[in-house]
């Protein structure tokens, strides 16, 4: 069974939501990655999203952007981001990963052949910020031939007949932005979310998670209570670019203190 459907039916079983990390592979340097994506996982983390650093990250707020530009200055790439996973996949073989990032660099490798390489690297999931699910069947093929989700996101301004279409298309979770703009942005709006995930629910049975804007316990119960996890990006990627000072420990135990909380949050 594919790593995330594993997990989030433990979860369920367990009556406990999901905490999904997101970092930037490569930043700020290509060396943290690896033990980053450990010490989530021990502070508590159930799901590791690892960012594809790309030139243009339209769906990424300023703090995301710069996370994106720090991990280029160091020439990161998609096969790059693949060489991680498969070298996490060494000492950790349960935890899912899923690679988010944008479109052009999995056009360019080729369908087919990105399928092969992340099964082969130990890829669990894929969500392409800019490819819907009308011009995603190929890859979509290709994906479900390795077991690889593909997964959607839903928007605040996602109309019910358009959550139809994604619902249909999507694999692994539902990934629904709890907020109108870009990582990062604005207060989160419970009652808001509360609507979108039960309209959600009303199409599909796959788990819906929850992120943008999810910041700390607090945050993160809030919504955690309406949906079936969260996932958190934006204060992972900015404290790793201003804790850092040549220092792993200290990156190390800054995301300790920021994941501690949260999953604390989450089971009580």
């Amino acid at each position: 069974m594919n790593r995330i459907t594993q997990t989030l039916e433990t979860l369920k079983q367990e009556n406990k939501k999901a905490l999904v990390s997101y970092i930037v592979n490569g930043d700020p340097t290509p060396e943290i990655t690896i033990p980053a994506m450990h010490s989530l996982v021990e502070s508590g983390a159930d799901i590791i999203e690892l960012g594809v650093p790309f030139s243009d990250p339209m769906a990424e707020g300023p703090v995301i952007q710069r996370g994106h530009e720090r991990a280029l200055t160091h020439g990161t790439s998609l096969l790059g981001t693949l060489d991680i996973v498969r070298t996490f996949r060494e000492t950790n073989k349960f935890t899912p990963v899923v690679l988010m990032g944008y479109a052009n660099p999995v056009i360019r490798m080729g369908f087919a052949e990105f399928a092969k390489n992340a099964a082969e690297a130990g890829v669990d999931g894929l969500l392409t910020v800019d490819l819907p699910p009308e011009e995603a069947g190929k890859l979509d093929e290709e994906l479900q031939a390795v077991d690889i989700k593909n997964i959607f996101l839903v928007a605040p301004t996602t109309t019910e007949e358009r959550i139809k279409e994604i619902t249909a298309a999507a694999s692994g979770f539902v990934y629904y932005v709890s907020l109108k703009g870009v990582t990062g942005a604005g207060h989160l709006d419970v009652s808001s979310i509360k609507s979108q995930v039960d309209t959600i629910r009303k199409y599909t049975s796959l788990p819906i998670l929850v992120g943008f804007g999810i910041k700390d316990a607090t945050s993160a119960k809030a919504v955690s209570e309406l949906a079936d996890g969260v996932v958190v990006g934006s204060i992972l990627v900015k404290e790793m670019g201003e804790s850092y000072s040549g220092s792993q420990k200290k990156v190390l135990e800054s995301l300790k203190n920021i994941v501690h909380p949260i999953r604390a949050g989450l089971d009580n």
